[in-house]
């Protein structure tokens, strides 16, 4: 009989990676050594398998297909990142028979033998996994692209998940990537939702699961908090839990959370208490327009394609003429363009102009970053790696 050994949670920050000014540095180091923590849990529990459930950032799946959830069943996880590859073997017997498993239960799962995954599991794979020589699943669960799949659909997943490992002989250990508070691309980039954060962990922590599973995507697009649904897959997993919280950190512009779960309730666990949304009509996150769809191709296309980075450099009328952009996109782009932060760290303001026209606000932040960091490297006589897609951040 297969058992989960192990569950646990993380955040997947990229200025763990890139050390951005801004960024106490402290903070980040607490987060990693927490994340080391886990991966001290691997040690402890010896799992045969380490199934992650994490999101992208628009770099893995966007303009071609979205899938809501998606099993990576190659031989490697293909990760890329700020420069740098992490290609962990996959359990390729295990991820096979959860993806058979999951569409055997009505889950219409996607699959991928070669998608190349970002910063939400290469995080995982750099402080939880390390070197330690256990091989993979990585489950994607979309996050950033609605229609979001609710947290109880999450959790119906996570379920199933355990079915399916408790017919089979091997021990798993289930990691949620997934940063809390935070929205990328958008005017409250700076403006995470640190009480619903705080009022989230202390629910979980006190075994009030259903609180959280409880919400819809619409309140925790309010909260900055979609990334945290693959977590609704791991509770859906274990069940009845209670939370221990490794670290937490309200960051310049993210709630960086680190946890596992513990099996069984809390004893004396204090009354459960509902959070106060705002309910307001307003969403941070978006299904993309179609009538911005050649704005968004360009911005994403940007990010991957150095020879067009360098094109828009030299002509960006010209380029965006070609994509068949608009007066008003051709004038946000110009003004994305202007660089207004250049030399500090507020990415999310020269994002705003292509957001404002429809752009996706984590598509846009995105390209901005990486056209950012080519514009300095410019300004420089250091040679620039064609890697500078992959150093963007939140």
């Amino acid at each position: 009989m297969g058992k989960i050994v192990a569950a646990m949670a993380t955040m997947h920050a990229p200025q763990l990676f890139t050390r951005p000014p801004e960024e106490d540095p402290k903070q980040l180091d607490a987060g990693i050594a927490a994340m080391r923590k886990l991966g001290q849990v691997l040690d402890e529990t010896k799992p045969d398998a380490l199934v992650i459930f994490a999101s992208d950032h628009l770099e893995t799946f966007f303009l071609q297909s979205v899938p809501t959830f998606a099993v990576i069943a190659g031989e490697r996880a293909k990760t890329a990142f700020a420069g740098r590859t992490w290609n962990p073997a996959i359990h390729q017997k295990l991820s096979e028979d959860i993806l058979e498993g999951l569409v055997r239960r009505d889950f219409d799962m996607a699959y991928s033998q070669d998608a190349v995954l970002g910063h939400s599991f290469a995080a995982p794979f750099e402080w939880i996994l390390g070197t330690r020589d256990i091989p993979v699943v990585p489950i994607f669960v979309n996050t950033y692209l609605p229609p979001l799949p609710r947290p109880q659909r999450c959790a119906a997943l996570g379920r199933a998940i355990a079915e399916i490992v408790a017919a089979k002989p091997e021990r798993v250990a289930l990691l949620a990537s997934g940063g809390m508070s935070h929205y990328p691309g958008t005017a409250k980039y700076y403006q995470p939702a640190y009480d619903f954060d705080r009022w989230c962990i202390r629910e979980l922590e006190n075994s009030h699961t259903g609180s959280f599973l409880n919400l819809t995507p619409e309140q925790l697009d309010e909260v900055g908090n979609t990334e945290m649904l693959p977590w609704a897959i791991v509770l859906g997993a274990v069940g009845a839990q209670h939370m221990e919280l490794l670290s937490y950190q309200e960051t310049s512009h993210h709630g960086h959370a680190v946890a596992r779960f513990l099996p069984g309730e809390k004893r004396n666990a204090v009354p459960s208490q509902p959070y106060q949304f705002q309910s307001h009509p307003f969403h941070y996150y978006d299904h993309p327009p179609i009538s911005a769809y050649r704005l968004n191709k360009l911005l994403y296309e940007s990010r991957h394609k150095p020879a067009l980075r360098q094109r828009m450099f030299r002509d960006l009328d010209a380029v965006c003429m070609e994509y068949g952009l608009g007066m008003e996109e051709a004038s946000a782009m110009r003004a994305v363009f202007e660089f207004q932060h250049l030399d500090g760290d507020r990415p999310a303001l020269d994002a705003e102009p292509a957001v404002r026209m429809g752009a996706h606000p984590v598509g846009a932040l995105m390209a901005v970053h990486v056209l950012q960091q080519e514009k300095r490297a410019m300004r420089t006589p250091a040679v620039m790696s064609h890697d500078v897609a992959l150093s963007v951040t939140h």
